[in-house]
């Protein structure tokens, strides 16, 4: 859309949008001759599959004569090809089309002297407004034009990366002489919407998921979705058709050169998967400050017709996570458990924080006054443990025994601080399937089922 002052000018600009042409796709119509005369399946048959395509050939040979001005073979199939509809035409844009965000937006401006007599001294100016600034792309202060001939034009092209959304004006002005000597100011606005291109939805929990989004009218080939983790952390990605993931923090072992992934247009989506660690122990202490700073994706892409663009994503915040001080977790379980004998469980015990924790006691709690215990710790019913320092874990085994056959509840395992006087939330329920019992000298089976 075009604005211009009010008042009579010799110059007026146009503005044409530089873009690559498309292939002209003409609605295929065409039939195979065999299709005319016999059914698919008649080659099923090998007499028929022997004779029948030659015999088809040379009709079609025939029809193809350039003599013949009837154009009685224009309907039919001659090469596979020819069913994709591609005329060997290009097209060129009909229209100024939609720009998107991360494109670089290239026009070419003509300006035109409509008048029937010279101007001369002329200073063009081109920039890009937007709601935020004012990009200049084109200033001849310091060497004006120096004449535009009656019906004659002077051309120029302008380039600008476009890095915001919105609302974005494409101001031309020029400052000239008029044939009397009247010195004018001729000022143009070209308007232009910057869409989005793509919509970025991840989901955080002990991965990153990228969902990338294709909202433009034609096919994006991702040359690189790649995350940028932030620096307390490490990122990997995983792919499906690899047996080993591929780290994103080591440039060396990229591929020299991978096809893109194609995201097709009209709402087409492809999916990214990150694996995130903490990248040191000092990197868990600012999560438990609170830093739920992720990182950000770098996305480079090109058209059908290779045109470039690229997006960088704004940082990615994850869900706070609240980390425990003082994590207990399980680490084995016997494979083999018989009733009424004891077991060994194998725990850990860690300290998230940078001071020391302990000395502890752990022990099974008790959830309900009624509540039966079937797997109770065998011998004293508390263990203690020594100080654990900052940043730093310990291993140890809890005897426990089982008194009771079928499906079994290891539950209540919980730790406290005696120092603190801090007791810590108890260890999820783990279930234990019990097959058999040990008077009949068989083998007890386990399975685990972790909550």
């Amino acid at each position: 859309m075009s604005t211009t002052q009010q008042g009579t000018h010799s110059l007026a600009f146009r503005v044409m949008r530089l873009c690559k042409p498309s292939f002209h796709v003409e609605p295929p119509f065409r039939l195979d001759p065999a299709d005319l005369f016999v059914g698919e399946d008649i080659f099923d048959d090998p007499l028929a599959a022997a004779n029948l395509p030659p015999l088809l050939s040379s009709q079609l040979t025939k029809s193809m004569d350039s003599s013949d001005l009837t154009y009685g073979n224009r309907f039919l199939l001659h090469h596979p090809s020819d069913a994709m509809g591609f005329s060997g035409l290009l097209l060129l844009p009909q229209s100024f089309g939609a720009i998107y965000l991360g494109e670089t937006f290239c026009s070419y401006i003509s300006i035109n002297n409509n008048s029937n007599f010279e101007v001369r001294d002329i200073i063009i100016k081109a920039e890009i407004q937007t709601e935020r600034q004012r990009i200049l792309l084109l200033d001849t202060s310091k060497s004006p034009v120096e004449s535009v001939r009656a019906g004659g034009r002077y051309d120029f092209i302008v380039e600008h990366d476009v890095k915001e959304l919105g609302a974005h004006t494409l101001v031309c002005t020029a400052l000239y002489n008029d044939n009397d000597g009247e010195r004018k100011y001729l000022p143009q606005f070209f308007k232009f919407v910057v869409a989005n291109p793509l919509s970025v939805r991840t989901k955080e929990t002990t991965y990153l998921e990228a969902c990338i989004e294709n909202h433009t009218k034609s096919n994006l080939y991702m040359d690189q979705v790649e995350f940028e983790p932030a620096p307390h952390w490490s990122a990997t990605v995983l792919k499906a058709d690899e047996l080993h993931p591929a780290d994103n923090s080591s440039t060396g072992g990229r591929e020299i050169f991978k096809p893109p992934i194609l995201i097709r247009s009209g709402g087409g989506i492809h999916n990214y998967l990150y694996q995130l660690k903490l990248a040191s122990p000092d990197s868990a202490q600012m999560k438990v400050e609170g830093t739920n700073i992720l990182g950000k994706l770098q996305i480079t892409w090109r058209t059908n017709l290779g045109e470039p663009g690229r997006l960088q994503t704004q940082q990615i915040l994850g869900t706070p996570i609240s980390r425990k001080e003082i994590e207990l977790q399980i680490l084995e379980i016997p494979s083999l458990i018989n009733l009424d004998k004891s077991f060994l469980v194998h725990l850990n015990l860690t300290n998230h924080t940078d001071r020391e924790f302990g000395p502890f006691e752990v022990w099974l709690s008790q959830n309900s006054a009624h509540e039966e215990k079937n797997v109770m710790i065998n011998g004293l019913q508390t263990m203690v443990l020594p100080q654990v320092e900052a940043f730093g874990s310990t291993d140890f085994h809890l005897s426990l025994i089982a008194t009771k056959l079928g499906v079994q509840r290891i539950s209540g395992i919980t730790v406290s601080d005696t120092t603190e006087k801090k007791t810590y939330d108890a260890l999820p329920d783990v279930e234990v399937v019990f097959v058999c019992p040990d008077f009949n000298k068989l083998t007890c089976l386990l399975a685990i089922f972790n909550r």
